[in-house]
């Protein structure tokens, strides 16, 4: 057991893998998931980003395809990007539509649904605010969610980070965390934290 400081200086001393590995933090919390009311979901900006280069696929038409385009999404489209995606395309690692692009969307639910992809109303990913999610996206807004096990993982930065900027975004998703406790939740909520890297 670590103090946060210690953990991350212990794990950029280690010997490192021949990429620059991906820091993630995994939460083992007090909750059963199996209750709705004790699920765990939302996003996070994290201070420093988490040093990746995020592709946005939209689906939108019109002025909201044009304003997704402008704020930098990398691929948009309504019908013709379902099909797309249908045949195998999946070369991005956020999607967003507008809500009129749902009954889209809603046909992708085998693909994108098993993969955390699929666009939901409650991560801000089905907005008329369609320059917004898409800055957001890019900048590293990031998804949690519990597991089965009632587990959340998610990455906060590269090992080539500074250990000030890992300790930064730590710092944000361990207050995260905190704050979105469901307010079912019985006994002792954070049970267990472990940093480690990629490999």
């Amino acid at each position: 057991v670590y103090a946060p400081a210690e953990a991350i200086a212990t794990l950029k001393s280690l010997p490192g893998a021949k990429f620059d590995e991906t820091v993630e933090v995994h939460f083992r919390l007090g909750l059963n998931v199996r209750h709705a009311d004790e699920q765990l979901r939302g996003t996070i900006m994290l201070p420093h980003g988490i040093g990746k280069d995020v592709r946005v696929a939209v689906f939108a038409e019109g002025e909201k395809a044009r304003e997704a385009e402008n704020a930098g999404a990398d691929v948009v489209g309504t019908a013709d990007l379902a099909t797309k995606i249908e045949e195998g395309f999946l070369d991005f690692d956020v999607a967003i539509a507008t809500p009129d692009q749902m009954s889209v969307v809603g046909k992708l639910g085998r693909v994108l649904g098993p993969r955390g992809l699929m666009p939901n109303p409650k991560t801000g990913t089905v907005t008329m605010d369609i320059g917004k999610a898409v800055s957001d996206a890019k900048a590293g807004k990031l998804e949690y969610r519990t597991d089965r096990g009632g587990n959340v993982h998610v990455p906060i930065g590269k090992r080539s980070f500074e250990e000030r900027a890992l300790l930064e975004n730590y710092a944000a998703l361990l207050d995260e965390i905190v704050r979105a406790k469901p307010s079912a939740a019985k006994g002792r909520y954070i049970r267990q934290i472990t940093l480690t890297t990629t490999m």
